[in-house]
């Protein structure tokens, strides 16, 4: 029995929490919020980094220069329109996000998000992995499988399942000490 088709879910849900994580304010300049927003432009929608360049010139701030100086105030506009809880500032060559400081009851808030994100992550990883043993089981009775090499299965899953849940408690600390940090 293939073992992989499970741990590839449980990465996919690593990847998943990955990106959320990447989405939250820290506080700090992190270009990744911007990965969703898309400018019109010459009528489709086009994702922001493929008309601008984007960079983090200080900590705390993020500077992003059009190629096409007429988009402007379009990169403004689906800034704002995509909340992100940050004001664009249009300095007439490119667009500029000054991230606030972040106050200590704030931080507190943003770090329990991140501790409910990663055991929303855990409990998704502990379900592919009741998956993955009520397939064994079911796998090993149909298949006339013995009794050992369906435990020796379960002991694997249960391996992988570990790795990838410890994984994930390091991302969630390395973000909360990001966040405590800033």
């Amino acid at each position: 029995m293939d073992l992989n088709i499970y741990e590839n879910k449980m990465k996919e849900r690593i990847d998943y929490l990955r990106e959320e994580l990447g989405n939250i304010r820290a506080g700090r300049a992190n270009p990744q919020i911007l990965n969703k927003i898309c400018v019109e432009y010459y009528g489709s929608l086009t994702p922001l980094n493929q008309v601008a360049s984007i960079s983090v010139p200080e900590p705390r701030q993020i500077l992003i220069a059009p190629w096409d100086k007429s988009l402007l105030n379009e990169i403004a506009k689906a800034i704002t329109k995509a909340d992100i809880g940050i004001n664009p500032q249009n300095d007439g060559t490119g667009v500029r996000l000054i991230f606030p400081e972040l106050n200590e009851t704030r931080r507190k808030e943003i770090a329990k998000d991140i501790s409910k994100m990663g055991e929303d992550t855990k409990v998704a990883i502990r379900n592919i992995r009741r998956d993955a043993i009520d397939d064994i089981k079911k796998t090993g009775k149909e298949e006339s499988i013995s009794e050992d090499e369906i435990r020796s299965l379960e002991e694997s899953v249960q391996k992988i399942t570990d790795k990838q849940i410890e994984i994930v408690s390091g991302v969630v600390a390395e973000k909360e000490k990001e966040i405590m940090e800033v």
